[in-house]
């Protein structure tokens, strides 16, 4: 992968049969079964992608600090593998394989309970699936997802004909900007818990740049400005994928309300991304065979002038 290549512009991995392959295997076969067949998948992955297996060996690098061997590359992207494989047993067979353990899930609740909306910001690390556990346990908890369809359209596919009626529940991300943020407002409106994944901009977002493992790094900042424009609770989020059957979903208090000023946006934006990444920055430390960006996190992919940011303010109403 380029220093120019957007993580956009690469295929989805695998292809429908491969997907549905591995998805019969699992239902059929069963957890144990299909685990045994992650590591030919890891291994076809590792030799065959270059730019993702490239893009892992320079991110361990940094989170270790020293250069990163072959097989710490295949322990991430098996790792990765292990987390996609559940999300079929997740959408399938709800928690019931899995041990699932939560830490601060009393502030999210306390949160909900006003019946303003909470925004849930999460990133690629682990199972975001696995807060559907959390809508499970709690059927009067209504959970709305931010995910791009058009990325991976096998894995929709895929999740849509094990759990069609989730869909309802997702929000197009490929949509226009207007069409999202008003999805989201009529949810938080309606006391939904309202999901996306904060740490990875799209090829067309406005981005800048905070301190995340001893480089600056790329950060979209229509999640901040989709808090502000919404004035709901922002709690953060991390799945964290302990091996085996195991996850932690860990929830953490970031702002009852985002304020964001007309004048002085820039360095406002600034200290709210700065401390999104310090806490994505500690949770990548405690497990970091979790972080799932296969591709240069620190290239500068956007603009990050004063002038983008007001336009996107504009858009979600500011």
């Amino acid at each position: 992968m380029s220093a120019s290549e957007h993580w956009q512009s690469r295929p989805e991995g695998g292809g429908r049969f491969a997907l549905w392959l591995i998805r019969s295997i699992a239902l059929y076969g069963g957890r144990r079964v299909a685990r045994v067949c992650l590591y030919p998948i890891t291994l076809y992955f590792f030799l065959r992608r270059r730019p993702e297996r490239r893009a892992s060996r320079h991110y361990l690098q940094r989170v270790f600090g020293r250069p990163a061997t072959a097989w710490q590359v295949l322990r991430h992207i098996h790792c990765f593998a292990a987390t996609i494989l559940d999300r079929i047993f997740l959408l399938a067979q709800g928690e019931k394989p899995f041990r699932i353990e939560t830490q601060g899930l009393e502030l999210l609740e306390q949160r909900i309970a006003d019946g303003r909306g909470v925004l849930l910001f999460g990133s690629h690390q682990g199972s975001f699936e696995a807060l559907r556990v959390i809508a499970a346990r709690r059927p009067e908890m209504p959970l709305r997802v931010v995910l791009d369809k058009q990325k991976t359209p096998g894995m929709t596919a895929l999740f849509d004909a094990l759990a069609p009626e989730l869909g309802a529940g997702i929000i197009d991300a490929s949509r226009d900007g207007t069409s999202i943020a008003l999805a989201m407002a009529e949810a938080c409106q309606g006391g939904a818990v309202v999901a996306m994944l904060a740490d990875r901009g799209r090829g067309h977002e406005v981005l800048r740049h905070a301190p995340l493992l001893g480089s600056p790094a790329p950060f979209p900042v229509s999640p901040w400005l989709l808090a502000h424009a919404l004035k709901v609770p922002v709690v953060l989020c991390f799945g964290l994928y302990l091996g085996g059957n195991r996850y932690r979903l860990v929830f953490e208090p970031m702002a009852d309300r985002v304020e964001i000023p007309r004048h002085g946006r820039g360095p406002a934006l600034d200290a709210l991304i700065g401390r999104y990444a310090q806490r994505l920055e500690h949770y990548v430390r405690v497990a970091p065979y979790n972080w799932f960006n296969f591709y240069d996190f620190w290239q500068d992919t956007g603009a990050c002038a004063e002038s983008a940011v007001a336009a996107v303010g504009e858009r979600v109403g500011t």
